[in-house]
């Protein structure tokens, strides 16, 4: 029982780290762009770039590839989901429409099955690509 229990740990570690890292990600990319562009025409678009988020997805890949390629799929996955949710939801809490929880939403379920899909792939070429084990 108690060696079951410090497997666990070094998991967990990899969660709060991830956890704490990917918020950081999140406002170095998309924190600071708050105001939406209005077009001549009347709409509006943003207040994200295209490569915004394009910079956000490639700095969390290799903090997944690190925590996946050492087996560590749990810890990636909900550390980047809990993350990134938790980023998400702090952003764009004040939102008057309401509607911020759908997004909220839609960031936590696609984070959570991009990281695993990320995860899944990367242990297995990682298994793959490394000499047996006897």
């Amino acid at each position: 029982m108690r060696q079951r229990l410090l497997n666990l740990v070094p998991q967990l570690l990899v969660v709060l780290v991830l956890a704490a890292l990917a918020p950081a990600v999140w406002a170095a990319w998309l924190g600071w762009d708050q105001h939406r562009d209005v077009h001549p025409d009347g709409s509006t678009t943003g207040p994200y770039e295209a490569w915004q988020v394009i910079g956000l997805v490639l700095t969390l890949l290799p903090l997944v590839y690190g925590a996946a390629s050492r087996r560590y799929i749990a810890g990636a996955v909900l550390g980047i989901t809990v993350g990134l949710t938790i980023a998400a939801y702090y952003d764009w809490s004040d939102d008057s429409s309401g509607l911020f929880m759908v997004g909220v939403g839609m960031v936590m379920v696609g984070s959570l099955v991009v990281t695993a899909v990320v995860s899944v792939v990367i242990a297995s070429v990682k298994r793959e690509g490394s000499p047996s084990r006897r």
